[in-house]
């Protein structure tokens, strides 16, 4: 059973049928085929996929981004980012990974950092003379922050199929999404310097305390999202309704600079993003459900265990085999279907839910900027108005920059830790 779901499931990716569909038909042929089980079972298990109150943060994060991209908070977060590099030679493209971080801190997706920060910042970058394919691959780099800082749709993705502490695992994801970012912004000082790039920033000068004031709703809303999270106040679910009503409370009324005809094309917007992760997830519940009655799970463990000796090993040849993942699946798909699996036995190898955690967002989040399935590229690549091909030679660098920051991450699990073993 375990091989015919396998084949079917690779052959209909193979062939463009969605993700979510693939998983479904796949697990549908294994039940059918190689067990005695009615087929009821398999509409019962698609809906108790969904039936998780932390899952209910994944909509109302997704709403709050949206809301936030056209409540002009984006164009806030970018004039303060640049307002702090003005005077530094590459400092529109420091301010790339600036915004990104701080746009991460409330939205949880990488695809909507990538649209909300590069339609501003692309265009920004290619009037001062940074080639289009460079533009693209520091907004499409920069935006990966999305699933890394807190709060994470990824992240809670992984909680829930591990049942692992979510407001863990955004204290672990700072120390990471720090890393990424700081590294970014090494690379892209070091890279302006040599080419030449981002000579003309004189163009782009914002005063710190002006674009400090005009933002500071904005920036406040990451202060009552993760303070209220870690100050006992509401849990993370909760955290997710609050960003809704805040975002549009500072769009709506503070900023005014969304309007109630947008307030549909909002919400459309968010119902299919939800849609779309939802099934997805539902589908992952339903053939991991197959998978471990199979008993596939527990021979991946025992063979894991029996041919990796040692801890380093163990995470060497996972790095790997997420990373092949992270370029053929949706992240969303892949932390659900091998979390469960893998995450055990790391445990057994003495890595804790958490760190592990860390280790596979890290992982998928640069999947997302490499081909074939690199969400970050297409997003980017339709702001800067260029074909695919055109961005991979100059992303390549970035690539290898986040690869560095992955290897810290796995063998420093301090990165990840620290503000954990401080907290708890």
């Amino acid at each position: 059973m375990n091989v015919a779901v396998l084949v079917s499931m690779l052959t209909f990716i193979a062939i463009g049928v969605p993700i979510a569909v693939s998983l479904i038909l796949a697990s549908t042929i294994g039940i059918n085929f190689f067990t005695s089980l009615p087929l009821v079972i398999i509409p019962q298990r698609v809906l108790s996929g969904i039936n998780s109150f932390p899952l209910m943060a994944v909509p109302f994060f997704i709403l709050a981004g949206n809301m936030m991209s056209s409540g002009g908070m984006s164009v806030r977060l970018v004039n303060v980012a640049k307002s702090l590099t003005s005077n530094i030679q590459g400092g529109l493209a420091i301010s790339c990974v600036l915004t990104c971080m701080m746009f991460a801190a409330v939205s949880g997706s990488s695809v909507a950092t990538t649209f909300a920060i590069g339609s501003i910042l692309i265009p920004a970058m290619i009037r001062h003379g940074y080639p289009k394919p460079v533009a693209a691959s520091i907004q499409a780099s920069s935006a990966e922050l999305g699933v890394l800082i807190p709060p994470s749709i990824p992240l809670i993705l992984y909680g829930v199929s591990t049942d692992t502490s979510i407001g863990q695992l955004f204290l672990a994801g700072i120390g990471p999404g720090v890393l990424v970012a700081f590294a970014l912004i090494a690379y892209v000082y070091v890279l302006c310097k040599i080419k030449g790039y981002g000579s003309d920033n004189e163009a782009e000068v914002y005063g710190f305390l002006h674009s400090i004031s005009n933002a500071k709703a904005a920036l406040f809303m990451p202060v009552i999202i993760i303070g209220g999270i870690y100050g006992g106040i509401f849990t993370p679910t909760e955290a997710s309704a609050v960003a809704v009503a805040y975002a549009f409370v500072v769009s709506f009324f503070v900023y005014k600079t969304a309007s109630w005809r947008e307030l549909p094309g909002i919400l459309q917007k968010s119902v299919i993003s939800t849609v779309v992760i939802m099934m997805i997830i539902a589908a992952a519940s339903l053939i991991s459900y197959v998978v471990t009655r199979s008993g596939l799970s527990g021979l991946i463990a025992t063979s894991f265990l029996g041919f990796f000796d040692s801890p380093v090993s163990f995470l060497i040849a996972v790095n790997l085999l997420l990373l092949l993942v992270g370029m053929f699946i949706e992240a969303s798909a892949a932390i659900l279907i091998l979390a469960p699996i893998l995450a055990p036995i790391a445990a057994q190898f003495g890595i804790s839910y958490v760190h592990f955690g860390m280790i596979m967002v890290v992982n998928l989040a640069l999947g997302m900027i490499t081909p074939p399935l690199g969400v970050n590229l297409f997003a980017a690549c339709s702001v800067a108005g260029i074909p695919l091909h055109n961005i991979i030679r100059s992303l390549v660098p970035f690539v290898l920059v986040i690869m560095a920051c992955l290897a810290v991450v796995t063998f420093v699990p301090s990165v990840s830790l620290f503000l954990i073993n401080a907290f708890y």
